[in-house]
């Protein structure tokens, strides 16, 4: 998909947060486990949360979808596995099954599509073969077998969260407790503890020894129900920092009481002089000066696209830390902003996993060839808040991209003056 982003008037308008995807993968595959039917909802059916809804129905569950809900029955069993489970290019399907894919007493095979096979799984492959299981990672597959064993477990608390999640999905179904020793210093916690959280809600507990050990009891069984899913602060960062920059956004369906790594958006804007006030569950923007600041991505990676972005809409000089992890995303997401925001006359540059960015929003200017989405649904977001912030028509190829994360967000952004043109 072709598209040429401009702003058809003065920005600004309503846009209501997509569901947490999130919180909704973890939310399906508790259902998914729980014996009994569960209801989700709201749910927006990305291609994220639909291989995830796919490969539940495929190992425990039946799944059925209606407009913007699903009901899960789990089966209380796991069904016979005879072909590939497809996690399309959702590294948290991938990451979040394959420890409990060691469950099924089976030999399964994993599949997936664009860079996600390259994405690194050394995490499990150690721990699978300090327990003697079998752990292969191909080209265009991933195929485990064995079952792993509750006990004592160790890992880098810097690697990213799903491990860690993946583990703490399996572990309270084996015989016996088992405790991660988390290697500090612990990344992400924020993502960690949103997976604890969704587990309560589905009768399923751990606890935090110290503030790097969790103790995770065996023989538990997650328990069906009802459960909402909240508001998506990773998906509201990109109107928030077009927010940030014209005045006049405001953003519906963000809780305050969350557990959302990516909520920090609003205090990195907060630093960067942006103005807004909380309305229940709603934030409203106004025009404010904006200026650089320092930015730790480690809780909250998913938001250096869009950040990159902000930095370039600042006076003075952003710099991000801890961005390595953009490096093995469905792009390497530092080069290809790098990429697309030279070609608008950004200035910027990297050094491994530290961004720094000068504020040049006077020099910014139309590319001369249409930018690269680069199959990136965060890279193609990120361009489109650019568009609109600096006032600019962008060419984006690959757009369609954004049916990974949000699917109709091109449509969710015409309310705030959005005219999205359609090429060839």
């Amino acid at each position: 998909m072709n598209i040429t982003i401009k702003s058809s008037r003065t920005v600004g308008g309503n846009i209501a947060a997509p569901p947490s995807k999130s919180m909704a993968h973890r939310a399906v595959l508790c259902a998914a486990l729980a014996k009994g039917t569960s209801h989700l909802h709201p749910l927006a059916f990305s291609k994220d949360i639909s291989a995830t809804l796919g490969a539940a129905g495929r190992l425990c569950a039946r799944v059925t979808t209606g407009e913007n809900d699903a009901v899960v029955e789990g089966l209380g069993r796991f069904l016979p596995v005879d072909a590939p489970v497809d996690c399309c290019e959702s590294g948290s399907t991938l990451r979040f099954l394959i420890p409990l894919a060691s469950l099924t007493g089976q030999e399964v095979t994993f599949t997936g599509r664009g860079r996600l096979m390259e994405r690194p799984q050394s995490v499990y492959k150690t721990l699978y073969q300090q327990q003697g299981l079998r752990f292969e990672q191909g080209a265009d597959r991933l195929t485990v077998e064995g079952a792993l064993t509750p006990g004592e477990y160790e890992l880098a608390g810097n690697v990213s969260s799903q491990f860690i999640s993946g583990l703490l999905f399996a572990l309270p179904l084996l015989g016996g407790t088992s405790t991660l020793h988390l290697i500090p210093p612990v990344e992400s916690r924020s993502y960690i503890d949103m997976t604890r959280a969704v587990q309560h809600a589905f009768g399923v507990e751990s606890r935090w020894l110290d503030e790097n050990t969790l103790e995770i009891p065996g023989g538990q069984h997650y328990l069906p129900g009802d459960y909402t899913v909240e508001g998506d602060y990773s998906q509201a960062a990109f109107p928030a920092v077009l927010g940030a920059v014209t005045g006049g956004v405001a953003i519906t369906g963000l809780s305050e009481e969350t557990l959302q790594g990516d909520a920090a958006i609003l205090e990195i804007l907060r630093r960067c002089g942006a103005r807004f006030t909380r309305t229940g569950q709603g934030v409203v923007f106004e025009k404010a000066p904006l200026h650089g600041t320092d930015i730790d991505l480690a809780d909250c990676p998913d938001l250096g696209p869009v950040l990159m972005v902000l930095g370039l809409l600042c006076e003075g000089t952003t710099v991000i830390r801890n961005a390595e992890r953009l490096r093995i995303k469905e792009s390497d997401r530092i080069e290809a902003m790098e990429t697309e925001l030279r070609a608008c006359g950004g200035q910027l540059e990297s050094e491994g996993g530290t961004i720094t960015i000068h504020g040049c929003a006077d020099a910014l200017h139309a590319p001369e060839q249409p930018l690269s989405g680069h199959n990136d649904h965060r890279v193609v977001m990120s361009l489109a808040v650019l568009a609109l912030a600096a006032g600019l028509a962008l060419p984006i190829s690959g757009a369609e991209a954004v049916a990974k994360s949000w699917p109709d967000f091109l449509e969710a952004i015409k309310p705030l003056g959005a005219e999205v043109e359609h090429v060839g």
